[in-house]
């Protein structure tokens, strides 16, 4: 490290040029330098290498064995230089290889990476995703240290150092089995609360939500008889017993398995998002998947 803080990388490149033409004035023309300028260059080089590197010949100048030694190590290494501070390449989504990993809830996977899904892969075929479970207190800690690319959740509690994109805004429907007698219209709020209902509890074990809130603020309770962490075994659970439920409008539209009707109250939404660290924000192959997603959407 002392050696490389000594070097100027323009004597690298001088030098580079040297060793390929063996002329002083051949290198001047092919840097765009004065000879002078050059020689300057070359003095500098002999007293970091102590070493004169190239002695005057019969026809130009020939390198040293140190010279000798360098030349192919410098080559790389420039190339490798080159490569690094190179504008980044466009993204070919048809030749592309990546692996993404993308943090989300049953919910994120089936509003969000479903609907992406059969694009992405004809797009880019040879691309894998892994989806990893959504632990909201770890998506910041997780984006920063590379372990996820990207983060389904909500715009509400997402961690402020991370970028952001709001992709849609989300509504609730009440939900129940297709023929659900007392969803053959809209409750009143007095029949809503009589229902046996279930809720989805992340956190685990929870009965109460933005439903109970809301009903709160009328002094009203509602009938909360099963609490589960996830939506896929909440929509099995409506589909085969009477039991109805608040859900998000984009887990239950088009569901022929289920009678969808407005709850008898207005109960307040949310946005959902998509998450990434700075570290990523330019990369064009990231850029590329942020966009299929909100095409998608």
């Amino acid at each position: 490290m002392n050696n490389l803080r000594r070097l100027d990388l323009n004597l690298l490149v001088t030098l580079d040029v040297l060793l390929t033409e063996h002329n002083v004035t051949r290198a001047a023309e092919r840097l765009n330098l004065s000879q002078p300028s050059v020689s300057v260059h070359l003095a500098k080089l002999r007293e970091i290498f102590g070493d004169p590197l190239l002695l005057p010949g019969p026809r130009g100048m020939r390198p040293t064995a140190r010279a000798e030694g360098l030349r192919e190590p410098l080559r790389l290494a420039l190339e490798a230089l080159e490569q690094a501070v190179a504008p980044a390449s466009p993204f070919d989504p048809g030749a592309a290889t990546d692996i993404w990993r993308i943090a989300a809830s049953d919910y994120g996977e089936s509003a969000i990476l479903l609907p992406t899904l059969a694009g992405l892969r004809r797009a880019a075929p040879g691309t894998r995703i892994a989806v990893v479970e959504m632990v909201p207190s770890r998506i910041a800690r997780q984006a920063e240290q590379g372990d996820i690319d990207l983060a389904l959740h909500t715009v509400e509690g997402s961690p402020p150092n991370l970028r952001r994109r709001t992709l849609f805004n989300e509504r609730y429907v009440l939900a129940g089995r297709a023929g659900h007698p007392s969803l053959k219209r809209r409750p009143t709020l007095e029949q809503f609360c009589a229902l046996d209902q279930v809720i989805v509890s992340p956190g685990g074990g929870g009965f109460q939500g933005a439903t109970d809130q809301a009903l709160a603020r009328h002094g009203l309770e509602r009938r909360v008889v099963l609490s589960v962490p996830h939506f896929l075994f909440l929509r099995s659970v409506l589909e085969s017993t009477d039991l109805v439920a608040m859900l998000p409008e984009r887990l239950v539209q088009g569901s022929a398995a289920l009678q969808v009707v407005d709850a008898p109250l207005e109960i307040p939404g949310y946005a959902m998002a998509m998450l990434w660290h700075e570290r990523c924000h330019r990369d064009p192959a990231h850029q590329w998947l942020r966009e299929q997603i909100v095409n998608a959407m």
